[in-house]
């Protein structure tokens, strides 16, 4: 039944053989239990849904893609599986899952017995690995909310110690395992998502260094390049990030969003309420300013500034400029990249064989 009734779904949408396909836009796999909180993290995160409203949303029961395209960098899929599916049923041809796949995200119910999470974590990461050694595991601990700061990081070493201990019992130490606190009533969600979304952006080194001279030579203690719709943050740079300063990043781009959408259209209802006019001021009472400024029409810079550094704000702005006009460079050379790997896709479709045969004729 499960060979019959899920396979069709994925060749429908998508050609898992097709060796381009997964370069211009990786996938990732959103797995876990049943109730383990798989589509209200996609909801939440890429739907704007209220963490509250989730409670609402009815068990999945079918395989759910999600196309997500919001900037050049933010340019994926997610595939949200039911936890009820046995994907490893012998009659079932699991490699057409993880067969070109960016990023595997395994959900657990850290307020539930894991026990059996943690069965199905091992099954999953050993079969994929076969299949694909190129996967980026990510472990999301989730539901955190409701434990204590102690119990918290008891339950993260306890998780990483089974899951790596069956690993290696299985003769499998080379698979990394990423672990992350996740809860939909906070900011970890979105960082966790940030840091996963990153490891699938080839550009990110670039990025990275484009950020470091522009703080280094604008006298900036932190910035950010976000994507404002998602409020992932695709790059940072090397300085460590402090979770509070992201919540607040997170928090000035929902403020900037909500007054543009009040008072950024025009009078008829048209325009755009953000554009490359975007930007906004916001001194904190502890000496230090948020700075924000449009990038691309889904890209935003936040950056966290010293008031007497700000002082110099023409600085900063002309160093902004010169930012900008080499992230629009990586944004042309990263089209380009997709333009020719599409056409050398459509090339390779055209020449495989019709059923009966026959090379297929040129589009």
């Amino acid at each position: 039944f499960l060979k019959h009734a899920i396979k069709p779904q994925f060749e429908d949408f998508l050609d898992f053989n097709d060796p381009f396909s997964t370069e211009v836009k990786p996938r990732i796999l959103l797995m876990g239990l049943r109730r383990s909180g798989k589509s209200s993290i996609q909801k939440v995160v890429f739907h704007k849904m209220s963490p509250n409203e989730t409670l609402f949303l009815e068990s999945t029961n079918k395989i759910c893609r999600e196309d997500v395209s919001n900037s050049s960098f933010v340019n994926f899929q997610i595939w949200d599986f039911p936890g009820q599916i046995d994907f490893f049923d012998p009659t079932f041809d699991y490699e057409m899952i993880f067969r070109g796949t960016g990023a595997l995200i395994f959900v657990i119910d850290s307020q539930d017995d894991y026990m059996e999470a943690l069965a199905r974590l091992h099954l999953t990461v050993t079969r994929a690995y076969k299949v694909n050694p190129d996967i980026n595991f990510e472990i999301f601990i989730h539901k955190v909310d409701g434990l204590s700061d102690d119990h918290k990081i008891e339950t993260q070493r306890d998780i990483h110690q089974r899951a790596n201990d069956d690993l290696a019992d299985a003769g499998l130490e080379k698979i990394h395992l990423s672990f992350y606190l996740t809860s939909i009533y906070d900011h970890s969600i979105f960082e966790a998502f940030s840091k996963v979304v990153q490891k699938l952006i080839p550009q990110l080194p670039t990025l990275e260094n484009l950020l470091n001279i522009f703080i280094s030579n604008s006298g900036i203690e932190k910035a950010f390049l976000f994507d404002v719709v998602s409020k992932i943050y695709i790059a940072t740079d090397s300085t460590p990030v402090d979770m509070q300063t992201y919540e607040l990043c997170c928090d000035m781009i929902d403020v900037v969003i909500d007054i543009s959408c009040i008072y950024g259209l025009k009078d008829d209802g048209t325009g755009t309420p953000y554009d490359k006019e975007s930007m906004a001021i916001i001194k904190l009472n502890n000496t230090t300013v948020l700075y924000l400024k449009e990038v691309t029409k889904f890209l935003a810079l936040v950056c966290f500034v010293r008031e007497e550094s700000f002082e110099r704000k023409g600085l900063i702005d002309y160093n902004f400029h010169c930012f900008r006009k080499a992230i629009q460079e990586v944004f042309e050379v990263r089209m380009k990249v997709v333009r020719s790997r599409k056409h050398q896709s459509h090339l390779q479709k055209n020449k495989r064989p019709t059923p009966n045969g026959t090379p297929r004729m040129p589009l």
